[in-house]
């Protein structure tokens, strides 16, 4: 869990994974996002697929931001067979920190085999890249998100992630539902799709037990970690 009272405005920059999603995917808006992930100090840079990992990881080089993207993204629906291939290419092409969509249908459709292979093999494909499963919580019952996260932790997968932000984010109901189907194992939290205002929701996520923001608005948002910690949304530093 996050202690917040031991960090400032530069070390809370690894709580965010910095991202630039389909809608600005074009070289200079990557060139400039992967910066600003450096003068953040965030923790890894994502674009959307592993078309523009070559230039990530030739604009990360040489800093302790990860170069990371996104597999079967946004949807989960391609085979697990594809899933896997974009997994291994993505690791080939320099990503150390990869994010696959769970196969929404096969998990509402009771198909847990399919989903706990697909999990299986993706983990398998993406060497020691740190591996991520999107949930899309919005489109799930609160039972369908627990399952959802005991298959993630049953695959050995590294984070259970609420939402691509594609679609609707995440209920603060939804995470703390995902908080106790990961308590006691190895897998970690992770929140995309922050909605307005972002600064105190991202905040108050990661006071509730999340680990890591997954956001556009990383800039904005650790820009607003002084004012939120002089209102009392971030505990006093302690050092």
């Amino acid at each position: 869990m996050v202690d917040l009272s031991k960090m400032d405005k530069h070390s809370i920059g690894k709580c965010f994974d910095y991202s630039v999603l389909p809608k600005d995917t074009q070289e200079e808006a990557i060139r400039k996002g992967c910066r600003e992930a450096i003068a953040y100090n965030c923790a890894a840079f994502y674009c959307s697929t592993p078309y523009y990992l070559p230039v990530v990881v030739e604009e990360l080089e040489g800093s302790d931001v990860l170069p990371a993207c996104g597999v079967s993204f946004p949807f989960g629906a391609t085979t697990g067979l594809v899933k896997a291939f974009e997994a291994e290419q993505a690791y080939k092409l320099g990503a150390r920190a990869i994010d696959t969509t769970m196969n929404i249908g096969a998990l509402k459709d009771k198909k847990y085999d399919v989903v706990k292979q697909e999990l299986d093999d993706f983990k398998k494909a993406a060497g020691d890249a740190l591996t991520k499963c999107i949930l899309d919580v919005c489109f799930l019952t609160d039972e369908e998100i627990q399952t959802g996260c005991k298959l993630i932790t049953e695959a050995g997968i590294d984070y259970a992630k609420s939402s691509t932000g594609q679609f609707e984010g995440p209920t603060m109901e939804q995470v703390l539902i995902m908080r106790e189907a990961v308590k006691g194992t190895n897998t970690r939290l992770k929140v995309a799709g922050v909605k307005f205002p972002r600064p105190q929701n991202a905040y108050v996520f990661l006071r509730a037990g999340v680990d890591l923001i997954g956001t556009r608005a990383a800039v904005q948002i650790i820009d607003a970690f002084d004012q939120m910690r002089e209102i009392g949304v971030i505990p006093p530093f302690e050092g």
